[in-house]
C-alpha cells in the first residue's frame, strides 16, 4: 500500500501522518519496523535496500519518505524503481511538507503516485471551512464560541493551524464559552501577517495604505520599537532571498532552504514571492535606511513613530 501526502496545510497533512503511524504500530507488535527517511539527508540506495529487504519479525514494514520531489533526479530514480515500490509488501508513505507547484505536478513521479497511490492534498483551509475545523477542535475540547468572536480569532490568527491549534487550546482552558471580549484579552493578533502587507504595499509604492497598517498596530498598542524591528527582520529575511538567487540557488526544496535559513516555511514562501518585486540594491538601500533609523531612535534625534513614517515614506524612492 502506498500514500501519498502533500499541501500547503503542513498541519493536517502532520496529522494525517501521525494517524497512519499509530494506526500501524498497534497493528504490529514488535514496533521495530518503522523507517523514517528524509531524502535531503538519505541517500537513494539506503531507501531501495529498505523496499527489498524483508522483515525479521516477519511483520509489513512502514517506510515513511519524506523530500522525495527534492531534485529531479530523484524522482526520476523512484520512478525507474517503480517496479520494487508497487512489488514491495510494505506500508510506504511519500510525505511533501508543502505545496508542490504547477511544475511538481506535471512530473511523470507526480502522475504515477497519483495514480497508484492513496493521494490526498491539504489545501489551506479559508471561509466556512476554517471555521468548521475551529468549531471541531473546541468541541473536541468541550468549548464553544460565539460567531463574532470566532470572526475575530481568525482575523488575529489567519488560516495557521500550527498557531490556531494552540490559540484554541489557551481559550477552552479559560472558559467553556468564549466571547469576542475573551479573543481580545487572550489573543494576540499576528502581527506578521500585517507586516508582509505593509511591505508588499512599500513594494507597489501604496505609501498611504503602508502607513494605515502601521497605524492600525499603533492604536493597538504596539510599540513603534516593536514594529520597527519586525520591518528590519522581513527586509532581512528578503535580502538573504535575493542573495540566494544572485548565487543561484535552486529552490526545488522550499521546505529544506527555509530550514537552514531558519524560516518558517509560511515565511520563505512569502519573502520569495515579494523578493520579486525589488532588486537587490533596493533591498540594500532600504535596509540601511532602517539601520539609520533605528540609530537615530536610539540616539534621540527623532521620535520612534516619526522615524517609521519617514521610512515607509522614503523606502522606495
Amino acid at each position: 500500500m502506498i500514500f501519498f501526502l502533500y499541501g500547503q496545510d503542513n498541519f493536517r497533512s502532520r496529522q494525517k501522518l501521525n494517524e497512519i503511524i499509530e494506526k500501524y504500530k498497534k497493528s504490529q507488535k514488535s514496533g521495530f519496523n518503522l523507517r523514517r527517511f528524509d531524502f535531503a539527508e538519505t541517500d537513494f540506495q539506503d531507501v531501495l535496500s529498505e523496499f527489498r529487504q524483508n522483515s525479521i519479525f516477519q511483520e509489513k514494514k512502514l517506510l515513511v519518505l519524506e523530500g522525495a520531489f527534492s531534485s529531479p533526479d530523484l524522482k526520476e530514480k523512484l520512478l525507474a524503481n517503480r517496479k520494487a515500490l508497487l512489488g514491495s509488501g510494505d506500508a510506504i508513505v511519500f510525505y511533501e511538507n508543502d505545496k508542490l507547484g504547477k511544475i511538481a505536478e506535471k512530473n511523470a513521479f507526480f502522475k504515477f503516485l497519483q495514480k497508484e497511490a492513496k493521494s490526498q492534498e491539504f489545501n489551506l483551509l479559508s471561509g466556512q471551512q476554517l471555521k468548521n475545523w475551529a468549531r471541531k477542535e473546541l468541541t473536541k475540547r468541550k468549548c464553544e464560541i460565539e460567531e463574532n468572536a470566532l470572526e475575530k480569532l481568525i482575523e488575529f490568527v489567519g488560516n495557521d493551524l500550527w498557531r490556531f491549534s494552540n490559540e484554541i487550546q489557551k481559550l477552552a482552558s479559560f472558559k467553556p464559552k468564549i466571547s469576542i471580549g475573551d479573543v481580545a484579552l487572550l489573543v494576540k493578533p499576528k502581527i506578521e501577517t500585517d507586516i508582509f502587507k505593509t511591505i508588499d504595499c512599500i513594494a507597489a509604492k501604496k505609501t498611504k495604505t503602508a502607513l494605515k497598517l502601521v497605524r492600525q498596530h499603533l492604536e493597538d498598542g504596539e510599540s513603534p520599537l516593536y514594529l520597527l524591528s519586525m520591518i528590519a527582520f522581513q527586509f532581512r529575511n528578503l535580502l538573504l532571498v535575493k542573495s540566494l538567487e544572485r548565487d543561484g540557488m535552486n529552490y526545488n526544496n522550499p521546505y529544506v532552504i527555509a530550514g537552514k535559513l531558519g524560516m518558517h516555511p509560511f515565511v520563505f514562501r512569502k519573502t520569495t514571492q515579494q523578493a520579486n518585486f525589488f532588486t537587490l540594491e533596493e533591498l540594500k538601500k532600504i535596509y540601511r535606511k532602517i539601520f539609520q533609523a533605528d540609530l537615530d531612535i536610539k540616539t534621540g534625534k527623532i521620535e520612534p513613530v516619526t522615524a517609521i513614517d519617514l521610512l515607509i515614506l522614503e523606502a522606495k524612492s
